[in-house]
């Protein structure tokens, strides 16, 4: 504790570092004050029906992700899922299309570009998305809920929402640029954090009520703490490989060797898959709406305790593990760099053959993490079957936990980079803490 009280001296001693986190508090407390921003055109004193709607199922997940603006009918209603799922978009057009690929290539340039193209992509996503919302409105609310009606108000309430999310995603960015940690997975953490303790004190009415009472509360935590240890070894694991740099003694003439290792994550990829994969889960529910169809194959995807929808989004989390685990790690870069430097893996040829062989170990190694990451992310369901309160079951799986983890970890391993570039101590005794980039790596 004495350690953690003197850590939080050092970072308000550093004048940079204390700017950006201010920068940071800012920007975030902007974007919660939009989200209770209604839609002009709505009475906020009648959306009861919107709020019971997001109580639970993928509709609840949704509004999890944007901190309650989903049912609040807020300006920010749509978050930032539309910019995930456009970010998707262009990385599987970065595999299959040799223009996105070329710009890949392009350093700097071409990842502007990328952005600037991912952006444009996000509003048409918008605006497709945001009739859905509104039919849903439209559904959900009494005839007396709107000051404003027809026309007028679904072209206004569109280009509200859209540049709602737009704006969204600029402070995301703002926070990257000038802040600490990165922008939007802060932005989809900060809006789960919103939710938790509604979820919490729900949870804790229903037990007090109930049979069990303060013991289960009790053992929930326990779980709950027990999930989020496996979390953080899921986030943090590395396999070493051994590196083997050749050195030359200058005037004996012998040759030394230097051991060193490659360290390879169980989960290179983070949280990043769990958010492309619920990102996609979306797009079912977006469907159902516009059908308004309550039954049938397609709802079971509305249903996050369904069998169908938890099948779906566990074979996601595996593939965009190995996804996206193939665009951070290229093992043909990788054995390229020990080539030039003079390194190799003993017992492996430099060059193809180390490339190979890093694939071969990488593919394995991320088969169990994937596993692992989808059972984590399909476990709000398990724990809403034993009975568990269904908003506070969001917090038992990846959809939230991981994300949590993940972004937390992070965000204090760029602190603590900031702490020991000034010779400060961080927040453990190594100094270093592991995030999803790697073991003291900054993001």
């Amino acid at each position: 504790m004495k350690r953690f009280i003197e850590t939080i001296k050092n970072i308000f001693k550093i004048e940079e570092l204390r700017k950006r986190i201010l920068y940071t508090l800012g920007i975030l407390l902007i974007y919660r004050l939009g989200s209770f921003v209604v839609l002009p055109g709505i009475d906020p004193s009648q959306l009861d029906n919107l709020k019971r709607q997001t109580a639970e199922g993928v509709l609840g997940l949704l509004d999890m992700f944007s901190g309650g603006a989903f049912s609040n009918a807020s300006i920010f209603a749509l978050g930032i899922m539309p910019y995930i799922s456009a970010s998707i978009v262009i990385q599987l057009l970065g595999i299959a299309v040799p223009y996105f690929q070329r710009l890949q290539k392009e350093g700097e340039s071409g990842r502007k570009k990328i952005n600037q193209i991912t952006r444009y992509l996000t509003v048409v996503i918008l605006l497709i998305q945001a009739p859905g919302y509104l039919t849903n409105l439209h559904m959900q609310l009494p005839e007396s809920a709107f000051i404003l009606t027809g026309s007028r108000f679904t072209i206004s309430s569109m280009f509200i929402l859209t540049a709602g999310t737009i704006f969204v995603m600029w402070l995301g960015e703002k926070i990257t640029d000038k802040g600490i940690g990165n922008g939007i997975s802060l932005i989809i953490m900060v809006g789960i954090i919103a939710r938790l303790p509604f979820a919490f004190g729900s949870e804790f009415a229903t037990r007090l009520n109930g049979a069990g009472g303060l013991v289960l509360v009790l053992v929930e935590l326990i779980f709950l703490l027990v999930v989020i240890g496996a979390s953080i070894a899921l986030v943090q694991g590395t396999r070493r490989i051994p590196v083997q740099y050749a050195k030359r003694i200058v005037g004996n003439k012998q040759y030394g060797g230097v051991r060193q290792y490659i360290p390879l994550k169980i989960n290179a990829a983070g949280v990043m898959p769990i958010i492309f994969a619920q990102a996609l889960m979306f797009i079912p529910t977006i469907i159902v709406g516009y059908t308004n169809a309550s039954s049938g194959f397609a709802s079971a995807f509305t249903r996050y305790t369904s069998f169908w929808y938890n099948v779906l989004f566990f074979t996601l989390n595996i593939i965009f593990t190995y996804f996206y685990t193939a665009i951070i790690i290229n093992p043909v870069q990788m054995a390229d760099d020990m080539k030039k430097n003079g390194g190799f893996i003993p017992g492996v040829k430099p060059g193809k053959k180390t490339a190979e062989f890093i694939d071969v170990v990488m593919s394995r190694i991320t088969l169990p993490g994937s596993i692992f990451l989808g059972i984590i992310a399909i476990l709000p369901a398990f724990t809403v079957l034993l009975g568990i309160n269904s908003q506070f079951a969001q917090f038992f799986g990846g959809t939230s936990l991981l994300i949590l983890v993940g972004v937390v970890l992070d965000t204090l391993q760029q602190i603590e980079s900031h702490l020991l570039m000034r010779h400060y101590e961080g927040f453990t005794k190594s100094g270093h803490i592991k995030g999803r980039t790697g073991s003291a790596a900054s993001m």
